[in-house]
């Protein structure tokens, strides 16, 4: 389930860009973005989970006006993040999880949001991953991480509930409650924001207990202060801090993924 913030300062999406270093291509019955080296030169692959915004989401989005004053934000597009993901030695992939409906237009009357959720269920994202899965192993990858972002994140929780994957990194969650918590049994990394209603830190501290008490090392919880629900594909890039801690998340879930998925070729 997403949360009030996850659908706060929606990106301008522009569809069919094209950006990225990558193509689109169908895999496992999803048009997704592909980056990097796969097999034979690279049997590791990374599965990006997008939020509620989708796959195509822009680097840049417009100037919006916040109290009169008018601030610049940057959207780091999953395609742009998968390619700098993809340069740690990874094939990478970005499924269109929203079959073309990815939140757009919150202004809009008519859009519904709980119709929308009802739709674009996390159960449903949650079987079609396990789809582009099986269709990365019937080409040769031999590990699987798999990285969410908000909605994306719930996603990858699920799936950090089967050997399915070998590792996963869940970037500001939605929803996840302690029986997802308990269900998981593959190293993790959770990555929260201090501000943050939909996953407070408490929560998040009280799943590292959780997780510590059997995965042992094999997990991390780590709360940014000072940034609140999506700041790490969200963010003022006038702001040097919010530029820096989203860097240092994106560094963060390389290294998780890095040390629990990569292979030696």
């Amino acid at each position: 389930m997403s949360g009030s913030q996850c659908f706060e300062n929606p990106p301008k999406l522009s569809p069919g860009s094209g950006c990225g270093a990558g193509t689109v291509q169908q895999l496992g019955g999803l048009n997704t973005y592909v980056t990097g080296s796969g097999p034979p030169d690279s049997k590791s692959a990374i599965l990006l989970i997008s939020d509620v915004f989708g796959y195509e989401a822009p680097l840049f989005r417009y100037v919006i006006e916040v109290a009169s004053v008018y601030i610049s934000i940057r959207d780091v597009s999953p395609r742009k993040l998968a390619d700098k993901v993809a340069g740690a030695g990874f094939l990478v992939v970005a499924p269109d999880f929203f079959y073309g409906d990815p939140i757009v237009d919150l202004n809009n009357p008519q859009f519904d949001r709980e119709a929308w959720r009802k739709i674009h269920n996390t159960d449903k994202g949650y079987v079609d991953a396990k789809s582009v899965i099986a269709a990365l192993k019937s080409k040769g990858v031999s590990a699987i991480g798999a990285a969410g972002f908000c909605w994306g994140g719930v996603v990858a929780a699920k799936l950090a509930s089967s050997h399915d994957i070998q590792a996963a990194v869940v970037l500001h969650p939605g929803a996840i409650t302690v029986d997802d918590i308990n269900e998981i049994k593959v190293p993790v990394a959770i990555l929260g924001a201090e501000i943050d209603h939909i996953s407070p830190p408490e929560d998040l501290k009280r799943f590292g207990e959780i997780l510590s008490a059997k995965l042992k090392n094999d997990c991390l919880v780590k709360i940014y202060p000072r940034v609140s629900h999506g700041w790490t594909v969200r963010y003022n890039v006038e702001d040097e801090f919010a530029v820096k801690s989203a860097e240092e998340a994106h560094e963060d879930m390389i290294n998780w993924l890095t040390k629990y998925v990569k292979r030696d070729e």
